[in-house]
């Protein structure tokens, strides 16, 4: 037998002869290498064959998910719960107060709510203003210092009328009559943003050229209108200027609280603490549920309950004319800065 080389026409037959001899001699390991060769083909083909099957079953699911959403049998998706923020306006040191609030204004809305408390009135605000809170129960001084940022949703009416004052409050035993006997003793303010709590005092001060920081021997800031009737009452600080409504709630509350101090002097009678909104989502949808939710509060016994908790008659809209007074006296104190 002669083999051509593809390499080459010419004929080795020793050469040729040689190389035949050894495929001959390697005829059986070559059928064994063949038929192993044809399993490894099969194994391959096996699973060539699973991986078009998986792209149809994925085309099959999303093909199912379309037909489920169509259906309407596609699983609903939770709506995102109304934040409603809380400063030291109230009595926020009252769990069941605020837990009454919240179920109440979930059931008027008809979605969860979540009550964001914060230490200080400038966390809340700066909440509500960056878009972390929907709406806010603040303070009228931190309101009309964002005014051209926040609109008002709603005011508490309290005895009557959206108005409160600020107390400035002493030792029950204590003999002093008025602020000026306060002078180089140690006094309490609620906030830095607070009406009630602060800028009604300085502002006081202001109007005789004196500033609270130089007038008395020391000031402290309580962060919460309860401790500073806790301050005054312990003895822990002679005087505390203190929101009015908080101060009568207490009273009725807590009477031994109040029964430590004495009310020496009261303010003009002033805006209540409002509940507000960013302006460029006073017209958004939940919003305005929100505002029509707390305007009605009183037509429903959950909400009827949670304001005779927090000793209130209801909510009233306002319009920022409400906060003259408020405004006369940051002008007050700011011609002293």
């Amino acid at each position: 037998m002669v083999f051509r080389s593809r390499t080459s026409d010419r004929t080795h037959p020793t050469a040729h002869s040689s190389q035949g001899n050894d495929r001959l001699a390697d005829a059986p390991k070559a059928r064994l290498a063949r038929i192993e060769h044809e399993k490894l083909l099969g194994y391959h083909r096996l699973h060539a064959w699973t991986v078009p099957d998986m792209t149809m079953t994925r085309r099959a699911l999303l093909g199912a998910g379309a037909l489920a959403a169509s259906c309407g049998i596609w699983p609903a998706r939770a709506a995102r719960p109304f934040r409603l923020g809380l400063t030291p306006v109230f009595l926020d040191n009252d769990a069941a107060v605020i837990e009454r609030l919240r179920v109440a204004l979930a059931g008027a809305l008809g979605t969860a709510v979540e009550m964001e408390q914060r230490r200080t009135y400038k966390e809340v605000t700066e909440m509500l203003l960056e878009g972390a809170l929907d709406a806010a129960w603040l303070c009228g001084y931190p309101y009309l210092q964002h005014r051209d940022a926040l609109s008002l949703v709603a005011v508490p009416v309290w005895n009557g009328k959206p108005l409160y004052r600020s107390y400035l409050i002493v030792g029950a035993g204590d003999d002093a009559g008025s602020l000026a006997d306060l002078k180089g003793d140690v006094h309490a303010f609620s906030d830095p943003d607070s009406n009630s709590g602060y800028l009604v005092t300085a502002s006081d001060l202001a109007m005789k050229g004196l500033r609270a920081e130089e007038f008395f021997g020391r000031t402290i800031f309580t962060y919460g209108h309860r401790n500073v009737v806790r301050a005054v009452s312990s003895g822990l600080v002679r005087s505390g200027s203190v929101d009015g409504y908080v101060w009568e709630a207490l009273a009725r509350m807590e009477p031994a609280l109040t029964a430590g101090t004495r009310v020496i002097s009261r303010s003009e009678w002033l805006g209540f603490p409002p509940v507000c909104a960013r302006s460029d989502r006073i017209g958004d949808k939940d919003v305005a549920r929100f505002q029509k939710a707390v305007l009605n509060f009183g037509a429903s016994a959950a909400g009827r309950a949670a304001l005779d908790l927090l000793q209130l008659d209801g909510m009233t809209r306002a319009t920022p004319a409400l906060f003259d007074g408020i405004a006369r006296r940051m002008q007050i104190l700011n011609s002293l800065r």
